[in-house]
This record gives C-alpha cells, sequence and structure tokens, in this order.
C-alpha cells in the first residue's frame, strides 16, 4: 500500500525519509529515524514494532541485514511484511514478504534503498531510486521530493494517492524535519508546498532550538530575527553547519 525512500546524506549525515501512500496518515508510524543510527521503514501489513525493534538493534551495533533478517524471522506475520532499513554507515537491510501484495519489492544502493508494496509495477522504485541518484547535489529534501514525484509519475500506488511525509534526522535527538500530509488529492505537492512554506521562517527559527552541545539555545531575540531574515529560503542542512549572527550592539 506504500513505497519509500531512506537515505543517509554522507555529506551532511542527514538521514531523510520520504513515503506515499493510498492510505491514511502514512507519516504517522511508518517511518522512524534516531540521530546517529538510522533510518527505518515498516509497511505493507505494518507491524509498528518493528521501528523502534529496528533501531535499538542497529544502536547494540546489528548491522541493518542482520537485524531486519532477525527482527522478520521472529514476527509471524513476516511474509505480509515489508521492512527496510540504513545505518549510519549507509549499510541497507530489506524485507519483503512473499504475501505482500503485487507488485512489491525493494531494491538498495549504499546509503540508499527504496521498498513499495501494492504498487503500479517495479518501474515505481526504479525511478525513484534513479532520481534520487541522479540528484547527488542538491540539498536532501529536495532529492527526496524529486524521488518521490518520479515514482508518482511511474504510476505510484496502484490504487490512488492520499497520504505523504518527509522525516529528516539530524544529530539532535528530535527531527531535524517531520512534515506530513494525511489526507489530500495530491499529498506529494502539498508536501513539496509545506516545505517550502517551513523554509519561510521554521527551518532557519529550528537553528536556535536547544542541542546536547547548546542546550538553552538561542536566547537573544534579535539574534534569532537576524537568524531567520538572513536564513530565510534556504534549504535544510544540519544544526552543526550553521552560523550563529553576532548580537546586535545597542
Amino acid at each position: 500500500m506504500t513505497w519509500s525512500i531512506l537515505a543517509r546524506d554522507p555529506a551532511t549525515g542527514l538521514f531523510g525519509i520520504a513515503i506515499a501512500s493510498r492510505f491514511f496518515a502514512v507519516g504517522a508510524l511508518c517511518p522512524h529515524a534516531e540521530a546517529g543510527v538510522g533510518a527505518v521503514s515498516t509497511q505493507a501489513l505494518m507491524n509498528p514494532l518493528l521501528g523502534p525493534l529496528a533501531l535499538t538493534a542497529m544502536r547494540d551495533g546489528e548491522t541493518p541485514e542482520a537485524a531486519c533478517a532477525r527482527l522478520v524471522a521472529e514476527d509471524e506475520g513476516r511474509d505480509q511484511r515489508q521492512l527496510h532499513l540504513v545505518d549510519r554507515e549507509g549499510r541497507v537491510g530489506a524485507h519483503t514478504g512473499s504475501r505482500c501484495v503485487d507488485w512489491c519489492g525493494h531494491r538498495s544502493l549504499p546509503g540508499i534503498s527504496v521498498a513499495g508494496n501494492m504498487l503500479v509495477g517495479a518501474a515505481v522504485v526504479e525511478d525513484t531510486l534513479e532520481a534520487f541518484r541522479e540528484r547527488d547535489g542538491l540539498p536532501l529534501v529536495e532529492r527526496l521530493l524529486a524521488a518521490m514525484e518520479a515514482g508518482e509519475a511511474a504510476g505510484g500506488d496502484k490504487r490512488g494517492r492520499q497520504s505523504a511525509a518527509i522525516l529528516v534526522q539530524g544529530d539532535e535527538p528530535y527531527p531535524r524535519l517531520s512534515l506530513r500530509v494525511d489526507d489530500h488529492v495530491d499529498p506529494l505537492a502539498e508536501l513539496r508546498r509545506l516545505y517550502g512554506v517551513a523554509q519561510e521562517r521554521f527551518i532557519p527559527f529550528a537553528s536556535a532550538f536547544p542541542t546536547p552541545e547548546r542546550p538553552h539555545g538561542l536566547l537573544d531575540r534579535a539574534v534569532l530575527d537576524a537568524l531567520v531574515e538572513r536564513d530565510a529560503g534556504k534549504p535544510l542542512g544540519p544544526l552543526s553547519a550553521v552560523s550563529i549572527p553576532e548580537s546586535p550592539k545597542a
């Protein structure tokens, strides 16, 4: 009922997940990510427990391939599950159960995994992967959006469209960006619109949030205003790469 792409951007260290489906609120329970660990999507006849379990396994040192194999072996619904994951080293693990609805399958390259089920055909996964790969050098969210739009152009979910989401995880214990479209006639177009709105103020303002290295965040309102004015419209990047304006002199 869904297809998704997981990626680790080696230039920034960010993990990204983009997902779309003819199902309500696909972003609520399918995508999972953790700073310094990895990204996961649990799909098909979804088992929401697999996301946190996969992240725990990778955090404890298990490879994505081994974690994926072990978790699906322990799940009695394995034949109807789809699970894929990528870790901080760009290693990938993936499973598509034998009873997932056709077309179903997965493809991967180092640091990139695409998986889908109940799709029009294999081209949805192939074109999603290729569009992401071809746009190396663009900001991560732009690559994710373009990849999903290519998969949609290839037919997407064979039942139609309803929801989509993007999740980006940086070094912080909270998402760097989390956008969801839960019910919409054109969810990927709406997701792209929301990203544009986020760039106006939210993304630059988020550079002021507390982090483990800066536990109180930025508190000077004049600096916050200068940060938003300077960085409005810029693409999402890691907080560690953001320079902070000096406080204006009185």
